[in-house]
């Protein structure tokens, strides 16, 4: 069933999904000629162009202040998660663009963090997250601007289960972020963010934050409570989806820990959930997406995804499930 699955995947509409299941499912490399061919294609068929094609010339979509807050999902902080999401080509003068764009409207220069409002006040750690993971995959690994938000997750995220004081003074001032229990997002994406960095190149203050930020999700077991195992405290992680904005769920956070090379049997329960959420046919639901407010519609919620599939397939053979 699954070399049937694959077949049907290579064959996507979707140049995104060839991509990607040619080089993480089928085992093929870059240099290939099919997959070249499929990456070349993302920029000229499927969702990149559409979405690039709605691009202002100075970078932005929509007005250059809704970036974030009153433009979701079609601000360009979204459409940049989209497109590193979709595999678009960093060397395109578009994509470049957008980032120097982002770097100037929400990137703080004094911390190194990323704000929803422009302003260090605004500096939130999901956004952040995503905004460096973002950045690296488009080149910026090593522009000093990405390396000061690398810095600043590691020297600023938290990792509270119900007994924290962040207090509230900067950065601690959002209860959601920061408060007794740290939110557990803001952890998660900072995780996604440091996968990207290979690992003779992180730091021992990034080292240090990966550990702990592993072992706090490990401790609830991905999505339930570190009290009580048998209480499901992060029920939106239950739901499969794609794309993942500033959201995610148990297949996105199991992709994240495979990239560490992690195998844990507290990823038990996450594993059984994916394998239970399997159709007969061999797919899977996409459960939770933002449909309706993207620039454009990658999938149907409540239809069978083929990104869902692909992701699900992906970890359960990491797993060996």
């Amino acid at each position: 069933m699954k070399n049937e699955i694959i077949s049907l995947l290579l064959r996507s509409e979707d140049p995104s999904v060839r991509y990607y299941t040619l080089t993480e499912l089928a085992g093929k490399s870059d240099s290939e000629p099919e997959v070249r061919l499929a990456k070349e294609s993302v920029m000229t068929q499927g969702h990149v162009p559409v979405i690039l094609g709605k691009q202002k010339p100075a970078g932005h979509w929509g007005k250059p202040e809704d970036f974030y807050m009153r433009s979701k999902y079609k601000g360009t902080v979204w459409n940049m998660i989209l497109l590193a999401a979709l595999g678009a080509d960093p060397n395109d003068s578009r994509i470049r663009s957008m980032c120097e764009f982002i770097l100037s409207a929400s990137y703080d220069r004094s911390t190194g963090g990323f704000s929803y409002n422009s302003h260090s006040d605004g500096i939130i750690p999901c956004l952040t997250g995503n905004m460096a993971w973002a950045l690296i995959r488009f080149g910026y690994a090593a522009d000093p601007r990405l390396q000061k938000s690398l810095e600043w997750m590691a020297e600023y995220q938290r990792y509270d289960d119900g007994d924290g004081k962040p207090g509230k003074e900067w950065p601690y001032r959002f209860e959601k972020c920061w408060g007794r229990h740290t939110c557990h997002l803001g952890v998660t994406k900072m995780l996604k963010a440091f996968a990207e960095i290979p690992a003779g190149n992180r730091t021992d203050k990034m080292n240090s934050a990966i550990e702990r930020g592993i072992e706090y999700i490990l401790m609830h077991r991905i999505h339930k409570s570190s009290r009580n195992p048998s209480r499901v405290a992060m029920k939106k992680w239950t739901e499969f989806g794609f794309p993942h904005m500033w959201n995610s769920d148990i297949i996105e956070v199991l992709s994240i820990l495979a990239k560490y090379g992690i195998r844990d049997e507290r990823t038990g329960d996450a594993l059984d959930l994916v394998l239970s959420k399997r159709q007969p046919d061999g797919w899977w639901i996409n459960e939770h997406n933002h449909e309706k407010c993207l620039t454009a519609a990658i999938e149907k919620k409540g239809e069978p995804s083929e990104w869902v599939t692909m992701n699900a397939l992906k970890v359960l053979e990491y797993y060996g499930r």
